[in-house]
């Protein structure tokens, strides 16, 4: 098969979808590597690097789209590669579906085979292909929250950890899963007073074992979500429901509560996000404020570190990009339960309910 990878044109995103490793691994197995000239720059990776790897470097994304039967991507296609995708090729990618009708609408009219990293789902429930960015993004949004606490940055200038004498800042998580947990790791490493909510009781006392003690496990609730607002340093919104909307958790109304310099970071944000009051960001522009309360919303947290990113993202995505590879999407989708659920759109259709009931369009059967 012969695939392509273009360079991303997200806002300062620095990550790549096949990284060198990747790359040697198919084309030793006979499969041709395209990749936009420069693509892998952002993560450490030259066009002589790919070269040595085996790929051949092409000097636009046009030509990447035009010959390539795969595109593996990173994050989702922007307008300016809508009218580059073709009927019958394959995307694996993350597309975040549920946030952008617009996207939704492109890639239906494209009646390319659209396959999510986001929704691949394995028997137990995980989602292999989320899990290492999520954990990325779960470290680095205590990381960022920390910053923007920070008085020159328009944070109330609380140091989370506090010092002896001095109380360490509080921090809420909303949703215990890994973005959540992995929150919760690093806000505890720095000494901070932590609550991590969720609403599975199981996962609760599972994280009350393994979590230090300076995290408090709660059942959330609104009312303890809301009572908890009003002196909290720091909130991080990671919920998330699979291939759908995020729920608003915190209304625009409950800001009015919350402490002048209260820094948000919305992990879901690219999922809807979880704060009414969010709207996407990027790392050029990161956060905004809003009846003085300090949003940080960037859309594509773990491209900022893409030296990390890129290699664990290739580490979970490398195994399916073979499978598609070696037997073509149809029969890689029947063999291989994970990878159908990941399937969104093909052939013009919807096939994944989440995407089809937010914006309320037909939804067809999945016959793979």
């Amino acid at each position: 098969m012969i695939i392509g990878t273009p360079k991303e044109i997200k806002n300062n995103e620095f990550r790549v979808g096949l990284n060198t490793a990747s790359v040697m691994a198919l084309t030793s197995h006979g499969h041709s590597v395209l990749i936009e000239t420069n693509a892998g720059i952002g993560s450490g990776m030259s066009d002589k690097d790919y070269i040595a790897a085996g790929a051949t470097i092409l000097a636009s994304a046009e030509e990447v789209y035009a010959k390539a039967e795969m595109i593996v991507k990173v994050k989702e296609p922007l307008a300016a590669e809508y009218e580059l995708i073709r009927e019958g090729q394959i995307v694996f990618t993350y597309f975040h579906f549920a946030s952008s009708l617009e996207l939704t609408e492109a890639m239906i009219k494209s009646k390319a085979i659209c396959i999510a990293y986001e929704t691949v789902e394995d028997k137990q429930g995980r989602l292999p292909l989320l899990t290492p960015m999520s954990e990325v993004a779960g470290r680095m949004s205590i990381q960022q929250g920390a910053k923007y606490l920070e008085k020159p940055q328009g944070g109330k200038g609380q140091l989370l950890g506090g010092v002896p004498g001095s109380a360490p800042g509080k921090v809420m998580i909303i949703g215990a899963g890994v973005v959540g947990t992995e929150a919760a790791k690093m806000a505890a490493g720095l000494g901070a007073q932590v609550l991590l909510l969720d609403i599975n009781l199981d996962r609760l006392r599972y994280l009350s074992e393994v979590l230090p003690p300076n995290v408090t496990p709660l059942y959330s609730t609104q009312e303890t979500i809301e009572k908890n607002c009003a002196d909290c340093d720091l909130i991080i919104g990671a919920v998330l429901i699979p291939g759908a909307k995020a729920p608003n958790i915190i209304s625009r109304e409950m800001l009015k509560n919350m402490q002048a310099g209260t820094v948000l970071v919305d992990v879901a944000v690219d999922q809807g996000g979880c704060f009414e009051s969010c709207r996407p960001t990027t790392h050029e522009e990161p956060t905004f404020v809003i009846d003085d309360i300090v949003h940080y919303c960037v859309a594509n947290i773990p491209g900022a570190v893409p030296m990390t990113s890129t290699n664990a993202l290739n580490n979970t995505t490398l195994p399916f990009v073979q499978l598609l590879a070696k037997k073509g999407w149809k029969d890689a989708c029947a063999q291989n339960e994970a990878l159908k659920k990941g399937l969104s759109i093909y052939d013009g259709k919807i096939v994944h309910a989440p995407v089809a009931n937010t914006f309320d369009l037909p939804l067809y059967e999945n016959v793979i």
